[in-house]
């Protein structure tokens, strides 16, 4: 980490990934002497609090990027697509948590912990494009998986992805809650982000009228997952399906491999840095006991039927992971910042 000091802006600080941010860039001792907190219109004037520092949230124009460094979007896609170029026109490196940059020319789909797993990192650009955190369920797939391939060649894969209200980001987790409210009071359902009951109810596919489609977000985890391991990997079949919880991913994975291997020598080979392994008898991953935590949570056992195919039920913080991801991506572009004193 350099000795220097950089201006940060964060937009989108009241937002649930916002909010991650600045926790995750105090939590990691981020070198910054200035910590901007932007959003849109109906967030002006909030108190947000990174560390020990207690801000307003401000509106977003030009001069809020002049002499910053790093410009965080971790707002909606659309309010990013409006505004990144701002930043950008103005100095800054943009690390998009909102996947709107991801067909922008020059940008790059980034995930840490997987570049290290495979020994790639990229080199520092000293004008680099706009960074586009992968989906924290196409980072665990890929973590998991190339675990696995170390000890042997994976023959099959198929992954059922349970997506939280909280990847729709607050007006998701509001529409659960009031969804849930009303069910039990017999009162109408709102539906104005996933246009489908979630409460109680698991779906493979939301209403026509819905922000976004299901299949949509399938084609942008298997998406990232192919940027971010570079072809190394098989893809995994992939079934998405949204469930009634508020945060946190769940996954249930299978794997046909084409060595045996012990379920212990399994688990032993998944753990290491970002995955905590579960034996039997302890607690069972879940979407609960993964809140807050920095790594993966995985158990396993072996398929009844194949003596060479196992499950895996694993769980993580989808928005620790995405916030991790965006400070560790600012992390290693430190080095690509200009010397001297803070721009």
């Amino acid at each position: 980490m350099s000795s220097e000091l950089f201006r940060v802006a964060i937009v989108g600080a009241s937002t649930l990934k916002g909010r991650e941010v600045g926790d995750v860039l105090n939590d990691r001792n981020f070198p910054a002497q200035d910590v901007k907190l932007l959003d849109a219109e109906d967030a002006l004037g909030q108190l947000e609090t990174v560390g020990d520092e207690v801000s307003f949230v401000q509106a977003v124009h030009r001069s809020q990027f002049e002499k910053t460094d790093f410009a965080f979007f971790a707002t909606e896609a659309e309010f990013t697509r409006k505004n990144w170029e701002l930043a950008q026109n103005a100095g800054c490196t943009v690390v998009d948590l909102s996947y709107a940059l991801e067909g922008e020319k020059g940008a790059s789909i980034r995930a840490p912990w997987i570049e290290r797993e495979i020994r790639s990192i990229p080199v520092p650009d000293l004008q680099p494009g706009p960074v586009v955190t992968a989906h924290p369920a196409a980072q665990v797939l890929a973590l998991v998986l190339l675990r696995l391939h170390a000890v042997s060649a994976i023959r099959v894969a198929a992954a059922t992805v349970f997506e939280p209200a909280s990847e729709r980001g607050k007006a998701g987790m509001d529409e659960l809650h009031e969804q849930t409210v009303n069910l039990l009071s017999f009162r109408e359902l709102p539906k104005g982000v996933f246009d489908a009951q979630i409460a109680f109810n698991m779906v493979a596919q939301y209403g026509e009228n819905a922000a976004t489609s299901i299949e949509a977000v399938e084609r942008r985890v298997i998406g990232h997952y192919r940027r971010i391991t570079e072809g190394r990997l098989p893809v995994p079949s992939l079934m998405l399906v949204q469930a009634p919880s508020f945060h946190g991913h769940a996954f249930s994975v299978y794997v046909e491999l084409e060595s045996p291997i012990a379920t212990g020598d399994l688990l032993a080979a998944l753990q290491g840095s970002h995955i905590d392994t579960v034996g039997t008898g302890e607690d069972s991953p879940s979407n609960v006991t993964a809140a807050g935590q920095d790594d993966i949570l995985v158990t396993a056992r072996q398929d009844a039927q194949h003596d060479r195919a196992f499950w895996l039920w694993a769980a993580a913080d989808n928005l620790r992971i995405a916030a991790m991801t965006a400070v560790e991506c600012a992390e290693a572009m430190v080095a690509a910042r200009p010397k001297g004193k803070v721009q």
